[in-house]
């Protein structure tokens, strides 16, 4: 005789496999504004979900075959949902320790808040992944249905784990962000096994009005406490956490995801701001020629092409930067504008891949975002086509932002683009301790004497002079990265792991 109304259990497994695979997507975004989205997170993510569920599955059957009740799975359900909507406030604190460790460099404490948040999203997967096995054991009559029941509820489970997947990527994350995604996914589950509860529905219906008011809650910030100024705009953009922070003094900087580098700059009225980004500006002029077009790829909020546009207002400059809200916000707050300044909302590489008719004199590349940076930018396959795209005596400049003291990215880097401009072609600007230049030229030439001779603007030739005074033959001693082996994930680490100890 039948307790329960017909087709709940699938009902719940649908749901729960739903949550789980949502869940890790969230959790995946959770994680990325202060640790990034690369591929090492992602496979601490999955493995994590993965373990998890393996777990869940096998408590899940022990428990089934002492209390096989469809109330013993609903309180095991709802304390899941509970738990999984807890996830993103939670995990705040854990996340605020990993990034002072990273500031202090200290490897055990970054591991063990990661570790740490790791387990907080785990233990609601966990509950989840008991859940298929607990109904399996519930809906077997007889011996002779377990084949076909449970192929039929892991089949209902992995569908539902399909559609949490694309309902969180292309749906949720987008339109109300990783925070409330969690609670949507923790209701859900919440509200399907009311039936299921009998007497104590109450419960369940105390725990889902709990968690739909938490929905209600307006979104807090994720990284308001600055002790270097006041933020002005933060955003969890389509590709990372970015915020604007206003000092006391007027400045205006942009920091992206962990905020351990300073990616813009603006102060009112002013065009050079030091650091890197006066020497990529200066570096352009390092060429055979003066330069007619120039090409910043991963512009951010405009700091570069706005000082070319100001100083060389016949120069035509190619800004692309991948997050249109970046350029967004440069318009509002970095006052990056320019009658010469061509904005493009692309990814880097197949942008310029596109440019097949056009060529450029200089090519800025600032598309690193320290501590993770995309494989794709860093490869010869990549730096071939930088070089297809320069006209005759033209350069490249990229700036690879390092841990201070630690030149394994460096020398990789230096190595692959002497695979693609020739051994005596790549230079070093150490423009300080944590931030490095490199500069491939197109032809046989020495880009610091160009630098001296160039007829630039009294503003901008002390610059030229200290970075050409600067200028030296890149290092040797690394490895060249192709687009079939580049673990520069690997190689970040391991820098950080050196210097932390």
């Amino acid at each position: 005789m039948r307790t329960r109304p017909r087709y709940l259990l699938e009902i719940v497994v649908f749901c729960v496999g739903m949550a789980s695979l949502g869940a890790e997507i969230a959790a995946a975004r959770l994680l990325a504004p202060w640790f990034g989205a690369s591929t090492i997170v992602w496979a601490n993510t999955i493995a994590t979900v993965l373990v998890a569920l393996s777990i869940g599955y096998a408590i899940g059957g022990r428990l089934a075959d002492r209390n096989p009740t469809i109330q013993g799975l609903a309180r095991w359900v709802l304390l899941a949902s509970a738990m999984l909507a807890l996830v993103p406030f939670v995990s705040n604190p854990f996340l605020r320790m990993s990034v002072s460790a990273f500031d202090q460099l200290s490897g055990g404490l970054f591991v063990g808040s990661l570790l740490g948040v790791g387990v907080l999203i785990a233990v609601p997967v966990l509950l989840l992944g008991m859940v298929s096995p607990y109904a399996v054991r519930l809906k077997i009559d007889q011996v002779d249905d377990a084949g076909r029941v449970a192929g039929r509820l892991y089949a209902i489970g992995t569908i539902g784990s399909l559609t949490g997947t694309f309902a969180a990527s292309l749906l949720l994350i987008p339109l109300v962000g990783s925070q409330r995604t969690f609670l949507i996914f923790a209701l859900v589950i919440a509200l399907v096994v009311i039936p299921a509860l009998g007497r104590r529905w109450v419960v369940g219906v105390a725990v889902a009005v709990a968690i739909a008011g938490l929905i209600a809650v307006p979104v807090g910030t994720t990284k308001t406490v600055t002790a270097d100024g006041k933020v002005i705009w933060e955003k969890e953009t389509e590709y990372q956490y970015a915020r604007v922070i206003e000092e006391t003094d007027g400045e205006r900087v942009l920091e992206l995801n962990e905020g351990q580098a300073v990616h813009s700059i603006w102060r009112k009225d002013e065009y050079l701001m030091g650091g890197y980004w006066d020497s990529m500006l200066a570096l352009s002029f390092a060429g055979d020629h003066a330069p007619e077009r120039v090409v910043n790829l991963g512009s951010a909020a405009g700091t570069v092409a706005r000082g070319l546009d100001h100083y060389f207002p016949d120069i035509k400059v190619d800004a692309v930067e991948l997050d249109p809200d970046v350029t967004e916000v440069g318009e509002e707050l970095f006052d990056f504008h320019g009658e010469n300044i061509s904005k493009h909302t692309a990814d880097a590489r197949p942008w310029l891949q596109r440019q097949s008719e056009t060529s450029f004199d200089a090519i800025l590349v600032d598309a690193y975002r320290q501590p993770y940076i995309p494989f794709y930018l860093t490869t010869k396959e990549f730096f071939d086509v930088v070089e297809s795209r320069l006209r005759p005596g033209g350069t490249v400049s990229v700036n690879v932002g390092h841990v201070e003291g630690s030149d394994a990215l460096e020398k990789v880097l230096t190595a692959t683009m002497r695979a693609s401009f020739g051994d005596d072609r790549v230079w070093r600007d150490a423009v300080n301790d944590t931030s490095t230049i490199l500069l491939a030229t197109k032809g046989d030439y020495d880009p610091a004497q160009r630098l001296r001779e160039a007829d630039l603007p009294d503003a901008v030739r002390p610059v030229a002079v200290d970075a050409a005074a600067r200028l030296e033959p890149g290092l040797r001693g690394g490895s060249v990265y192709t687009d079939d082996r580049a673990p520069v994930e690997w190689l970040i680490d391991a820098s950080l792991a050196q210097v932390a100890e």
